[in-house]
């Protein structure tokens, strides 16, 4: 699939999960968890439980999940 094929699957993605909790993965370890707000061009918009609003470039983004869990935040659990 084409790159930017790609981009607006996930922008059609995070827009059927506005009002919804999530936790989003972005390149690198970064997490991230808040209520979407709106996606506009290619930025998310979220919003923490202090209602502080978080701008997310959504071509940094590598996965997300809606919210289940509340002291359970995006990882991996590693055993050896």
């Amino acid at each position: 699939m084409p790159a930017y094929r790609l981009k607006e699957s996930m922008n059609e993605l995070l827009s059927k999960m506005i009002d919804r909790e999530v936790d989003v993965l972005c390149s690198g370890t970064s997490s991230l968890r808040g209520k979407v707000v709106k996606v506009e061009g290619d930025v998310l918009h979220l919003k923490d439980d202090d209602d502080n609003i978080c701008y997310v470039a959504i071509d940094k983004i590598t996965a997300v999940w809606e919210k289940h869990d509340k002291d359970r935040h995006p990882g991996f659990v590693f055993k050896s």
